[in-house]
């Protein structure tokens, strides 16, 4: 998975959204106690390449993700899979694993690291022969020397051309639902967005609509967590999402270095759920609706606290109800 730059996975009319949002709500015993089944996702592909046996893909682009005056280093990665045999499938919510180039300290090729897929299953060019990824470069300081990550910094410095040894797909934990009328809520830092811009290409972008003959009439809730206006990864196309389809698309930034929460301290994502607790949890309330976190293992404690304090303001007990959306396999998490 990749790792997001901070430390933490369009708007609509304030009055206009709390009433979308209760028109779909139920009630506590009808959609909260009671046991929902959860559905088996059918002829998802998994390891067609396994490590020992890669698939040789070829770099087609690779891009700052990032605007001028951001922190750190993140990269928009394309390869090229049309060469595959057995063909590379995957789906929206998978990962793949990156084998690096060169060998360990111990003198033995590297492990494969697994990375987001950032793109639906037609690729970037809709022509359904690509896979693309979304790579911050990891990089701290051990001892006074900085440190940079094995395969995050042999990813990002790749150029056009470049062969990389890939295996998978694998993960079934992040797939979306097949309801068309289905509701998206979605917790992500940094990188953590790969998942989420693949969803909600899915779910908005007209080639993808049309290929997939799938039309999204639901409501999706992207909340998304950045350092700074200049970290926020592909949001002008989120913006344009927002702008295209307002009755179907809520985009919330927690951007922590220039944005202040309730308290007068940094605007993190739990800071927005406690804001938006209510509509939050009058979705989740609905059947069809389901939750996706993406990004550092660090961001969990404060979203499970922002939503234990949203739970109990309408008298739900969080601790009991997260095992309950998970078990009915509306609870999807993806940290690391």
């Amino acid at each position: 998975m990749n790792a997001p730059a901070i430390k933490t996975k369009k708007q609509v009319n304030k009055s206009q959204e709390k009433e979308t949002v209760s028109k779909n709500s139920l009630s506590k015993e009808d959609s909260v106690s009671k046991p929902i089944k959860k559905k088996p996702h059918a002829d998802v592909p998994i390891n067609t390449y396994k490590p020992k046996a890669p698939f040789l893909g070829t770099v087609t682009e690779n891009y700052t993700a990032l605007k001028e005056g951001a922190i750190g280093k993140v990269q928009h990665i394309t390869f090229d899979l049309s060469d595959s045999d057995p063909f590379l499938n995957y789906v929206e919510g998978q990962s793949i694993g990156i084998i690096p180039a060169g060998e360990d300290n111990k003198g033995k090729p590297h492990k494969p690291r697994l990375y987001s897929i950032a793109s639906t299953r037609h690729g970037d060019n809709f022509a359904g022969n690509t896979v693309s990824l979304c790579v911050r470069q990891l990089q701290y300081e051990k001892d006074g020397e900085t440190i940079n990550g094995v395969c995050s910094t042999y990813l990002c410095n790749l150029s056009k051309g470049d062969k990389v040894k890939i295996s998978g797909p694998v993960g079934k934990e992040m797939l979306l639902p097949e309801e068309e009328d289905s509701n998206i809520i979605m917790f992500a830092t940094g990188t953590g967005i790969a998942p989420m811009r693949a969803y909600l290409r899915k779910m908005f972008e007209p080639m993808e609509r049309e290929k997939n003959n799938w039309n999204f009439k639901g409501k999706a809730w992207l909340f998304m967590g950045a350092p700074k206006t200049a970290n926020l990864l592909y949001n002008d196309d989120f913006e344009h999402y927002k702008k295209q389809f307002p009755e179907n698309l809520i985009y919330t930034k927690a951007i922590s270095r220039e944005q202040n929460n309730s308290k007068g301290g940094r605007m993190y994502i739990q800071d927005r759920v406690l804001e938006h607790s209510e509509e939050i949890f009058n979705m989740i309330e609905n059947p069809k609706t389901h939750i996706y976190l993406c990004g550092l293992k660090g961001m969990e404690p404060g979203i499970d606290e922002a939503m234990t304090t949203a739970a109990a303001a309408k008298g739900l007990n969080w601790s009991e109800l997260r095992p309950q959306l998970r078990k009915a396999g509306r609870w999807h998490a993806e940290t690391y």
